[in-house]
């Protein structure tokens, strides 16, 4: 089984120090229960970043270098779709960035793969080509799914504890850097979507509207059929909105 562990630049809460992200080694962790190559993949300007993972458990981490402002969501989807990995196994969000939680649901998107959250447990499933993951519910409860490879999975804080940190692992493993696969265009990634210049639209009033609608700016309450149509007569003519 080829297991690919998404990691990320993260920062210590108190230090604000690069550091692991607890929830990416606990999945090292996971991955690391199963048979298989386990591998990491990190996109950023700095692999070194990531080297912590190579004390808990990866021996080898693929890193692929790309600007500091640059969203590396296409990177690695393109990475991940050259790869074609089994299992990806990714944090539930960030720490010290934006942490909004979604590039494993944008990739998951991007790839056309299933995805399975919170996961706290692991196990190669009854069949070939699947899993069994153990999910975190609300209140205690768990969930035990079979999963059909290649699937995205993300890991819940009540997993496993990951393992201690081993500095001289950390010191031998090896961060390898990639090629950025080239990028396709917009269009051309999704053929459906067209792109237009801005066209300014017409506007039908050329001045706003009183509260009252009314040109004197007063306010009628229940006024008379006839009453009312003069009204909405004279602010349309005022407003130049041709009736018929």
């Amino acid at each position: 089984m080829n297991i690919l562990i998404c990691l990320s630049a993260a920062r210590h809460p108190v230090s604000d120090r690069p550091a692991l992200s607890r929830l990416e080694a606990q999945a090292i962790g996971l991955a690391t229960r199963l048979d298989g190559r386990v591998t990491g993949l990190h996109a950023g300007p700095d692999g070194e970043a990531v080297r912590e993972a190579l004390g808990v458990g990866l021996s080898l981490v693929d890193h692929l270098a790309i600007g500091g402002g640059v969203d590396p969501l296409e990177a690695l989807s393109a990475r991940l779709r050259a790869e074609a990995p089994d299992l990806i196994l990714a944090g539930r969000r960030g720490q010290g960035g934006e942490d909004s939680g979604l590039v494993p649901y944008c990739l998951a998107e991007a790839l056309d793969l299933p995805l399975i959250a919170d996961a706290v447990a692991i196990e190669t499933g009854p069949r070939p080509g699947t899993i069994r993951v153990d999910q975190a519910l609300k209140k205690g409860d768990r969930r035990r799914i079979t999963v059909k490879l290649p699937a995205i999975v993300t890991v819940h804080p009540l997993a496993p504890a990951p393992a201690p940190f081993v500095f001289a692992a950390a010191r031998r493993g090896t961060i390898r850097t990639l090629p950025v696969l080239e990028r396709h265009d917009r269009q051309d990634a999704h053929p459906g979507w067209n792109e237009r210049p801005y066209r300014a639209r017409p506007k039908l009033m050329r001045t706003a509207a009183t509260p009252a609608g009314d040109p004197a700016g007063k306010l009628h309450v229940d006024p008379a059929p006839e009453e009312a149509a003069r009204l909405i007569l004279d602010y349309l003519e005022k407003n130049g909105i041709r009736t018929f």
